[in-house]
């Protein structure tokens, strides 16, 4: 704590905001207030006390108006403790669309500390005026600490459409269970943006209405809607058999929106079982689809892991209108399979695609599969992963080479030592067991 008289300080305060120093004039307003007050509550019970407070609260304020954002992120850690006197000046630079966009930033963020009748109506106006996406974040995030003091204000706001949107979405971020009769009043507004956020702010609870919104929402005109409500459903695996959600949602596959049919796929993944398996490997056998639904039906099986699902993973690879970037999917998923006690039968699978004529020719997939191999670490991919050394590919050897040394470093090195003094042994496969040890 500074043994500086308090006038003494405050006027060094003041001399270094004519410097443009803000990192000292943060440090003599902290100082101001260790010495002057007790914390949160300034002593105004004097006239030179009220003056020390008034031009210290000025100093504040000025630096949060034009100082550096260092300087303005210190002042605003100190500015709540002078109380409710800077709400008023607080909810001015608010309304001042030509100030700082900064400034105004940390006058909304400050103004979250405090519950008072002025702060709800500034925040929702910076909200509603601001064109720029970080106040109207920092206003959504201030309005959701006034908790429950901002629901009824919000409530209001919900009979007129003009502010209709965003009343559900400041409702949203209040994340109280109260909003939820609120929130259930608009889930069939006109407006597809209203009905989405609703139903967004709705899924992050589980009380007993919302799950049938939802279900109903599937089959929303708008295809936001759907994917918001296939979504909230997919992590309600409770209420899986009680609402026939694996059938509701896996309807969705053949959406006419791409996007909601990967929502889906997303979905039946989450929520696994055999009858997810079922209809995702319908979806992947079926017409062409989108590559993005592809990819989204692949990674859903392989989150599922099940043996069925393997399965139905190895017989999509084998389909000759697969695109590649589908099958290097599949073998980066085998190779992350969640399941550790089916690894052995994810390595035999790979073991047979790789006798695929598809793979045989193609470096690239051979690679993949070398490396996934060496992920899964069973001992029965090692003769083949050695074999590959003889490839005249060199990054085909070195993928080798890098599974042989994730599976089993030490035995894959003994055995690479032997072969090459073995006389049955041909010459490209010594000189890539010789190139590996060099690489090891």
């Amino acid at each position: 704590m500074s043994l500086l008289p308090e006038f003494l300080l405050t006027e060094q305060a003041t001399d270094a905001v004519k410097d443009g120093n803000w990192s000292m004039v943060a440090t003599y307003l902290e100082q101001l207030l260790g010495v002057a007050t007790v914390p949160g509550k300034p002593d105004t019970s004097t006239a030179d006390g009220k003056d020390d407070w008034q031009r210290s609260l000025l100093l504040a304020l000025h630096v949060l108006a034009v100082g550096d954002f260092q300087a303005r992120w210190e002042v605003a850690k100190l500015i709540p403790a002078f109380g409710e006197g800077v709400i008023a000046p607080l909810v001015e630079l608010l309304q001042q669309p030509e100030a700082d966009e900064d400034a105004r930033w940390f006058a909304a963020r400050i103004l979250s500390n405090f519950s008072h009748a002025a702060v709800i109506p500034a925040l929702l106006d910076l909200w509603q005026s601001s064109s720029s996406p970080d106040l109207q974040a920092i206003a959504a995030e201030a309005l959701a600490h006034q908790g429950k003091r901002a629901i009824a204000v919000l409530i209001e706001l919900l009979n007129r459409s003009e502010t209709r949107l965003l009343a559900v979405q400041a409702l949203a971020q209040i994340r109280n269970s109260e909003t939820i009769p609120a929130l259930l009043t608009v889930v069939q507004d006109q407006e597809p943006a209203v009905r989405a956020a609703a139903l967004e702010a709705l899924s992050s609870f589980h009380d007993e209405p919302i799950p049938p919104v939802l279900v109903a929402a599937l089959k929303d005109v708008a295809a936001t809607v759907r994917q918001i409500a296939i979504r909230g459903l997919s992590v309600r695996a409770d209420l899986a058999r009680e609402l026939n959600l694996v059938a509701v949602i896996g309807d969705r596959l053949w959406d006419v929106n791409p996007t909601v049919c990967q929502e889906a796929a997303i979905a039946l993944g989450r929520l696994g079982g055999e009858e997810s398996v079922l209809l995702l490997h319908r979806a992947l056998a079926g017409p062409l689809a989108p590559l993005n639904l592809q990819l989204a039906l692949v990674q859903a099986l392989a989150w599922i892991g099940t043996d069925t699902a393997l399965a139905c993973l190895v017989e999509g690879f084998c389909q000759p209108s697969l695109p590649d970037r589908v099958r290097y999917e599949i073998i980066t998923l085998l190779g992350r399979w969640p399941q550790p006690d089916l690894y052995p039968l994810v390595a035999d699978a790979l073991m047979a695609l790789v006798q695929l004529p598809l793979v045989l020719n193609d470096t690239g997939l051979k690679s993949a599969i070398a490396l996934a191999l060496g992920q899964l670490q069973q001992p029965a991919a090692i003769d083949w992963l050695i074999d590959r050394l003889a490839e005249p590919n060199q990054s085909l050897r070195l993928h080798a080479i890098a599974a042989l040394k994730a599976l089993d470093a030490r035995e894959a090195r003994q055995r690479l030592a032997a072969l090459i003094d073995q006389g049955d042994v041909s010459n490209p496969l010594r000189e890539g067991a010789a190139i590996a040890l060099r690489e090891w």
